[in-house]
């Protein structure tokens, strides 16, 4: 009896702390992000971002409209964007069939005056 008490207590304890975290960090002190540029993404969200401009470019032909996606990444060219999507996509495992989509924009931008 008394070792159920206990564990009963216990796990009252765990759903009231779970409760006034998820209070607290929801309605009370939430994460506000303002500013934020796609250009601070992290390495593998940026290939990611490049994939998706890849696969647009696929469908719609529009270089234009896929340099302004890369140029959103920050500085540097767009070529250089995507190649350094093409490495990071071969590190994490992506498919074929998405990196032939990244080498055809690569191709793309490549030839582009």
């Amino acid at each position: 009896m008394k070792r159920t008490a206990r564990w009963i207590g216990f796990l009252a304890v765990v759903v009231v702390g779970l409760a006034l975290g998820l209070v607290y960090g929801w309605l009370i002190n939430p994460t506000t992000y303002t500013d934020t540029e796609p250009s601070s993404l992290r390495a593998d969200y940026r290939a990611d971002w490049v994939l998706m401009t890849a696969a647009i470019y696929s469908q719609d032909g529009d270089l234009a409209a896929a340099r302004a996606r890369l140029d959103a990444l920050g500085e540097g060219k767009a070529l250089r964007h995507v190649q350094e999507a093409i490495l990071a996509s071969q590190e994490l495992g992506y498919l074929r069939a998405d990196l032939d989509l990244l080498a055809a924009l690569a191709g793309a931008l490549g030839t582009e005056p």
